[in-house]
């Protein structure tokens, strides 16, 4: 069925059908069905499948080509990255407030009553809370480093027993 269309006229835009020549009503187009088409992907979520059910969803996760892991190292060795950036570097590996908080909340417990600091508690040059901290990080990472060695022997993990025994170990006679 063709339908002529006239433009331009008085009136607008009028439209007149041309003659029929079959007698047969115009049959409606079939309705498309909802399913997933083909189209580029715009960034977003996928499309829903129209398969219901925790089954099918995990047996089509396999085989969908367009679903992709996302990226993961071998154990370790974003751990060996790590290590080697922190000893390259020079900086501090704690902050330096939150060190700064519990050196003065130490400091206030160690204070005496023979000498009256009311709530004030001790002043601190920056300096020295700085140095007190680069003491203190030299101390745990040489602690790490012989806890290391002596894990080594036993197991890939350090244990608290490791660490004790490397705290230890000057003061214990050896025979």
């Amino acid at each position: 069925m063709a339908q002529t269309v006239q433009r331009g006229g008085p009136s607008g835009s009028s439209k007149r059908k041309a003659p029929q020549t079959d007698s047969d009503p115009p049959t409606p187009a079939p309705k498309r069905s909802k399913t997933a088409t083909a189209r580029k992907s715009t960034g977003g979520r996928p499309p829903r499948s129209s398969t219901a059910g925790p089954a099918s969803a995990a047996g089509q996760q396999g085989a969908d080509p367009s679903h992709k892991k996302p990226h993961r190292f071998r154990p370790g060795t974003v751990a060996l990255r790590e290590i080697r950036k922190y000893q390259k570097s020079t900086d501090l590996l704690m902050r330096r407030l939150p060190f700064s908080r519990v050196v003065r909340e130490i400091s206030l417990d160690m204070i005496t009553d023979e000498n009256d600091y009311s709530a004030s508690g001790l002043r601190w040059q920056s300096s020295a809370i700085l140095a007190l901290q680069e003491a203190t990080e030299a101390f745990i990472v040489h602690l790490f480093e012989d806890a290391c060695v002596a894990s080594q022997s036993s197991s890939l993990t350090y244990q608290i027993d490791n660490v004790l025994l490397e705290t230890c170990a000057p003061f214990m006679q050896r025979e």
